[in-house]
C-alpha cells in the first residue's frame, strides 16, 4: 500500500512550483535553522522535564505519603487538593510561557526562514 498521492491530473495548474527537496534539506542543515531548533529545545525540554518531575512528585506523594497529602490546609482543603490544583495552574502557566517564547523567539526566526524558502533564495 502506497502513501504517496498521485500526481495532479491536467496541466491547468498555474501555481508556481514549491521548493525542492534539496532546498528543504539545505535549509534544515543551515546554521539559522539549527539556531531555531536550539531556541525551541532549550525552552521545551527543560520545562517538559520539570513538569514531568512535578507530576510524578504529585503521584508518588499521593500513593506513599497519604498522611501528608491528607493534611488540612484550611477548612476541608488538604495538601492533595492544593497539589492537584497546582497541576492545572502549572499547565496553564507553561502554555502561556511557551506562547510568549514562541512569539518573541521562534516565530520571527521561522517566518524569516519560511519567507526566504518561498522566495527561492
Amino acid at each position: 500500500m502506497t502513501t504517496e498521492a498521485p500526481p495532479p491530473q491536467g496541466g491547468s495548474d498555474t501555481s508556481p512550483a514549491g521548493p525542492t527537496t534539496e532546498k528543504f534539506v539545505e535549509v534544515q542543515e543551515s546554521a539559522e535553522f539549527g539556531e531555531l531548533r536550539r531556541a525551541h529545545r532549550s525552552f521545551a525540554f527543560p520545562l517538559t522535564l520539570a513538569f514531568i518531575a512535578w507530576y510524578l512528585l504529585y503521584v508518588l506523594m499521593s500513593n506513599y505519603a497519604g498522611g501528608f497529602m491528607g493534611t488540612k490546609v484550611f477548612g476541608n482543603i488538604n495538601v492533595a487538593l492544593v497539589f492537584g490544583l497546582g497541576q492545572f495552574l502549572t499547565t496553564f502557566l507553561i502554555a502561556w510561557f511557551y506562547s510568549r517564547h514562541a512569539a518573541t523567539k521562534l516565530d520571527p526566526k521561522s517566518a524569516a526562514i519560511k519567507s526566504r524558502l518561498e522566495a527561492g533564495e
